[in-house]
Protein backbone atom coordinates (compact mmCIF):
# COMPACT_ATOMS: atom_id res chain seq x y z
CA UNK A 1 0.00 0.00 0.00
CA UNK A 2 1.07 3.33 -1.19
CA UNK A 3 -0.07 6.87 0.30
CA UNK A 4 0.25 10.24 -1.36
CA UNK A 5 -0.65 14.11 -0.99
CA UNK A 6 -1.79 16.34 -3.88
CA UNK A 7 -1.82 19.13 -1.44
CA UNK A 8 -2.74 20.39 2.00
CA UNK A 9 -3.91 23.12 3.39
CA UNK A 10 -6.57 25.87 3.70
CA UNK A 11 -6.46 25.99 -0.15
CA UNK A 12 -7.00 22.95 -0.65
CA UNK A 13 -6.49 18.99 -0.13
CA UNK A 14 -6.44 15.51 -1.99
CA UNK A 15 -5.24 12.29 -0.75
CA UNK A 16 -4.50 9.39 -2.82
CA UNK A 17 -4.12 5.77 -1.45
CA UNK A 18 -3.58 2.87 -3.65
CA UNK A 19 -2.06 -0.73 -4.25
CA UNK A 20 -1.66 -2.59 -7.44
CA UNK A 21 -4.90 -3.17 -8.43
CA UNK A 22 -7.17 -0.12 -6.38
CA UNK A 23 -6.86 3.53 -6.55
CA UNK A 24 -9.08 5.56 -4.50
CA UNK A 25 -8.54 9.43 -3.55
CA UNK A 26 -9.63 11.44 -0.21
CA UNK A 27 -11.01 14.75 -0.33
CA UNK A 28 -10.61 16.78 -3.84
CA UNK A 29 -10.48 20.67 -3.31
CA UNK A 30 -8.52 21.81 -6.28
CA UNK A 31 -10.13 22.78 -9.58
CA UNK A 32 -10.06 19.64 -12.40
CA UNK A 33 -7.05 21.26 -14.49
CA UNK A 34 -5.03 21.36 -11.26
CA UNK A 35 -5.88 18.45 -9.55
CA UNK A 36 -5.07 16.54 -13.05
CA UNK A 37 -2.07 18.40 -12.93
CA UNK A 38 -1.07 16.98 -9.37
CA UNK A 39 -2.30 13.70 -10.28
CA UNK A 40 0.29 13.61 -13.36
CA UNK A 41 3.01 14.40 -11.08
CA UNK A 42 2.35 11.28 -9.31
CA UNK A 43 1.84 9.20 -12.70
CA UNK A 44 -1.60 9.09 -12.19
CA UNK A 45 -4.78 10.07 -14.55
CA UNK A 46 -8.32 10.36 -13.81
CA UNK A 47 -8.88 7.13 -15.21
CA UNK A 48 -6.77 5.28 -13.01
CA UNK A 49 -8.85 6.86 -9.75
CA UNK A 50 -11.24 3.80 -8.80
CA UNK A 51 -13.52 5.91 -6.30
CA UNK A 52 -13.14 9.03 -4.26
CA UNK A 53 -14.00 9.37 -0.75
CA UNK A 54 -14.95 12.70 0.76
CA UNK A 55 -14.55 13.79 4.70
CA UNK A 56 -17.00 16.32 4.90
CA UNK A 57 -18.64 19.63 2.33
CA UNK A 58 -15.58 22.36 3.05
CA UNK A 59 -14.53 23.79 -0.10
CA UNK A 60 -10.96 23.40 0.80
CA UNK A 61 -11.87 19.64 0.43
CA UNK A 62 -14.88 19.28 -1.86
CA UNK A 63 -15.06 21.48 -4.50
CA UNK A 64 -13.21 19.61 -6.85
CA UNK A 65 -15.64 16.18 -6.32
CA UNK A 66 -18.15 16.76 -8.52
CA UNK A 67 -16.28 17.82 -11.91
CA UNK A 68 -13.84 14.72 -11.22
CA UNK A 69 -16.05 12.36 -10.75
CA UNK A 70 -18.22 13.50 -13.61
CA UNK A 71 -15.35 13.15 -16.02
CA UNK A 72 -14.09 10.05 -15.38
CA UNK A 73 -17.13 8.74 -14.06
CA UNK A 74 -15.55 7.86 -10.67
CA UNK A 75 -18.24 6.70 -7.67
CA UNK A 76 -18.27 9.13 -4.70
CA UNK A 77 -18.45 7.55 -1.19
CA UNK A 78 -19.05 9.85 1.74
CA UNK A 79 -22.04 10.30 4.64
CA UNK A 80 -25.98 11.45 4.18
CA UNK A 81 -25.43 14.37 5.64
CA UNK A 82 -22.12 15.49 3.70
CA UNK A 83 -24.28 15.05 0.57
CA UNK A 84 -26.63 17.18 1.59
CA UNK A 85 -24.59 19.60 2.77
CA UNK A 86 -21.81 19.46 -0.28
CA UNK A 87 -23.47 20.27 -3.40
CA UNK A 88 -21.74 17.79 -5.58
CA UNK A 89 -24.74 17.96 -8.42
CA UNK A 90 -25.33 14.96 -10.28
CA UNK A 91 -23.13 11.95 -10.00
CA UNK A 92 -23.19 8.57 -11.57
CA UNK A 93 -22.66 6.96 -8.29
CA UNK A 94 -23.15 7.74 -4.99
CA UNK A 95 -22.66 5.29 -1.75
CA UNK A 96 -23.16 6.04 1.49
CA UNK A 97 -20.54 5.76 4.09
CA UNK A 98 -21.90 4.44 8.31
CA UNK A 99 -19.46 6.08 9.87
CA UNK A 100 -19.05 3.37 12.33
CA UNK A 101 -19.16 0.32 9.63
CA UNK A 102 -16.16 -0.96 7.71
CA UNK A 103 -16.43 -1.70 3.67
CA UNK A 104 -14.17 -2.48 0.94
CA UNK A 105 -12.87 -0.66 -2.33
CA UNK A 106 -11.62 -3.40 -4.38
CA UNK A 107 -8.06 -4.30 -2.33
CA UNK A 108 -8.45 -2.06 0.14
CA UNK A 109 -10.21 -2.59 3.50
CA UNK A 110 -11.72 1.19 4.51
CA UNK A 111 -12.58 1.66 8.45
CA UNK A 112 -14.29 5.72 8.49
CA UNK A 113 -14.64 7.08 12.33
CA UNK A 114 -16.69 10.46 13.01
CA UNK A 115 -14.81 13.45 14.13
CA UNK A 116 -15.33 16.38 16.48
CA UNK A 117 -15.70 19.78 13.53
CA UNK A 118 -18.03 22.20 12.20
CA UNK A 119 -19.91 20.61 9.27
CA UNK A 120 -22.88 17.91 9.17
CA UNK A 121 -21.46 14.47 9.32
CA UNK A 122 -17.43 14.55 9.03
CA UNK A 123 -15.09 11.61 9.12
CA UNK A 124 -12.03 10.33 8.28
CA UNK A 125 -10.81 7.30 7.72
CA UNK A 126 -8.19 4.26 8.35
CA UNK A 127 -7.16 1.98 4.91
CA UNK A 128 -5.80 -1.65 5.40
CA UNK A 129 -3.96 -3.75 3.25
CA UNK A 130 -2.31 -6.89 3.70
CA UNK A 131 -1.88 -6.03 6.99
CA UNK A 132 -1.13 -2.74 7.06
CA UNK A 133 -2.66 0.45 8.11
CA UNK A 134 -2.48 3.87 7.38
CA UNK A 135 -4.60 6.08 9.43
CA UNK A 136 -5.92 10.09 8.54
CA UNK A 137 -6.73 13.03 10.67
CA UNK A 138 -7.37 16.49 9.96
CA UNK A 139 -9.87 18.84 10.30
CA UNK A 140 -10.61 17.71 13.94
CA UNK A 141 -11.43 20.27 16.67
CA UNK A 142 -9.83 17.86 19.56
CA UNK A 143 -8.98 14.36 20.20
CA UNK A 144 -11.07 11.81 21.53
CA UNK A 145 -10.85 8.37 23.01
CA UNK A 146 -12.49 6.40 19.59
CA UNK A 147 -10.32 8.09 17.31
CA UNK A 148 -7.22 7.41 19.39
CA UNK A 149 -8.83 3.78 19.28
CA UNK A 150 -8.83 3.88 15.27
CA UNK A 151 -5.33 5.55 14.89
CA UNK A 152 -3.35 3.05 17.82
CA UNK A 153 -0.72 0.98 15.78
CA UNK A 154 -0.94 2.71 12.59
CA UNK A 155 2.22 1.79 10.42
CA UNK A 156 1.80 5.21 8.66
CA UNK A 157 -0.29 8.30 10.23
CA UNK A 158 -1.06 11.90 8.25
CA UNK A 159 -2.33 14.03 11.25
CA UNK A 160 -3.37 17.55 11.34
CA UNK A 161 -1.13 20.20 12.93
CA UNK A 162 -3.38 23.28 11.71
CA UNK A 163 -2.07 26.01 13.99
CA UNK A 164 0.97 27.14 16.72
CA UNK A 165 -1.50 28.16 19.28
CA UNK A 166 0.72 31.37 19.80
CA UNK A 167 0.69 32.53 15.96
CA UNK A 168 -2.94 31.83 16.00
CA UNK A 169 -3.74 34.36 18.92
CA UNK A 170 -1.60 37.15 17.15
CA UNK A 171 -2.05 36.49 13.99
CA UNK A 172 -4.20 38.42 11.41
CA UNK A 173 -7.88 36.00 11.31
CA UNK A 174 -10.76 38.15 12.87
CA UNK A 175 -11.22 37.31 16.58
CA UNK A 176 -14.74 35.20 15.43
CA UNK A 177 -12.48 32.88 13.11
CA UNK A 178 -9.60 32.44 15.84
CA UNK A 179 -12.18 31.20 18.11
CA UNK A 180 -13.74 28.75 15.27
CA UNK A 181 -10.03 27.68 14.55
CA UNK A 182 -9.41 26.93 18.21
CA UNK A 183 -12.69 25.58 19.17
CA UNK A 184 -13.28 21.70 20.23
CA UNK A 185 -15.16 21.76 16.24
CA UNK A 186 -11.79 23.69 14.58
CA UNK A 187 -8.75 22.30 13.88
CA UNK A 188 -5.77 21.04 15.96
CA UNK A 189 -3.27 22.31 16.94
CA UNK A 190 0.47 21.03 17.29
CA UNK A 191 0.00 20.75 20.73
CA UNK A 192 -3.23 19.05 20.36
CA UNK A 193 -1.44 16.75 18.04
CA UNK A 194 1.05 15.96 20.22
CA UNK A 195 -0.92 15.42 23.04
CA UNK A 196 -3.49 12.57 21.10
CA UNK A 197 -0.17 11.15 19.50
CA UNK A 198 1.34 10.52 22.86
CA UNK A 199 -1.85 8.36 23.52
CA UNK A 200 -1.20 5.86 20.82
CA UNK A 201 0.56 2.90 20.31
CA UNK A 202 3.57 4.05 17.86
CA UNK A 203 6.02 0.64 17.59
CA UNK A 204 4.58 0.38 14.27
CA UNK A 205 5.03 3.63 12.65
CA UNK A 206 7.10 3.98 9.35
CA UNK A 207 5.63 7.44 8.79
CA UNK A 208 4.37 10.19 10.34
CA UNK A 209 3.06 13.02 8.07
CA UNK A 210 1.84 16.26 9.30
CA UNK A 211 -0.98 17.79 7.57
CA UNK A 212 -3.07 20.95 7.15
CA UNK A 213 -0.67 23.61 8.43
CA UNK A 214 -2.25 26.73 8.11
CA UNK A 215 0.05 29.15 6.09
CA UNK A 216 -0.52 31.86 8.45
CA UNK A 217 -0.79 30.33 11.54
CA UNK A 218 2.02 27.84 11.96
CA UNK A 219 5.39 27.08 10.92
CA UNK A 220 6.53 23.48 9.77
CA UNK A 221 9.75 23.96 12.49
CA UNK A 222 7.07 24.06 14.86
CA UNK A 223 5.33 20.80 13.58
CA UNK A 224 7.80 18.88 13.19
CA UNK A 225 9.37 19.60 16.49
CA UNK A 226 5.83 19.12 18.83
CA UNK A 227 5.38 15.85 17.07
CA UNK A 228 9.41 14.86 17.03
CA UNK A 229 9.24 15.78 21.23
CA UNK A 230 6.82 12.65 21.77
CA UNK A 231 8.55 10.17 19.53
CA UNK A 232 12.42 11.14 20.73
CA UNK A 233 12.92 11.28 17.11
CA UNK A 234 14.99 13.63 14.87
CA UNK A 235 12.90 16.68 13.88
CA UNK A 236 13.10 15.91 10.39
CA UNK A 237 11.87 12.62 10.58
CA UNK A 238 8.69 14.15 10.52
CA UNK A 239 7.49 14.46 6.80
CA UNK A 240 4.91 17.53 6.25
CA UNK A 241 2.43 17.76 3.35
CA UNK A 242 2.77 20.69 1.61
CA UNK A 243 -0.06 23.40 0.35
CA UNK A 244 1.64 23.57 -2.88
CA UNK A 245 3.96 20.32 -3.40
CA UNK A 246 1.96 17.68 -1.79
CA UNK A 247 3.41 14.91 -0.67
CA UNK A 248 5.16 12.22 -2.80
CA UNK A 249 4.79 8.67 -2.73
CA UNK A 250 4.80 6.73 0.61
CA UNK A 251 4.66 2.72 0.82
CA UNK A 252 4.31 0.87 3.65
Amino acid sequence: MRFASLGSGSKGNATVVRTDETCIVIDCGFSLKETERRLQRLQLQGHDIDAILLTHEHGDHARGIGPLARKYDIPVWTTRGTIEKAGLGKLSAYNFIDVHESFSIGQLDVQPYPVPHDAREPCQFVFRHKGKRFGMLTDAGMGTQHIESQLTGCDALLLECNHDPEMLADGPYPPSLKQRVASSQGHLSNVQAAELLSKLDCSHLKYLVAAHLSEQNNDPILARQALAEVLDCDDEWIIVADQDDGLDWCEI
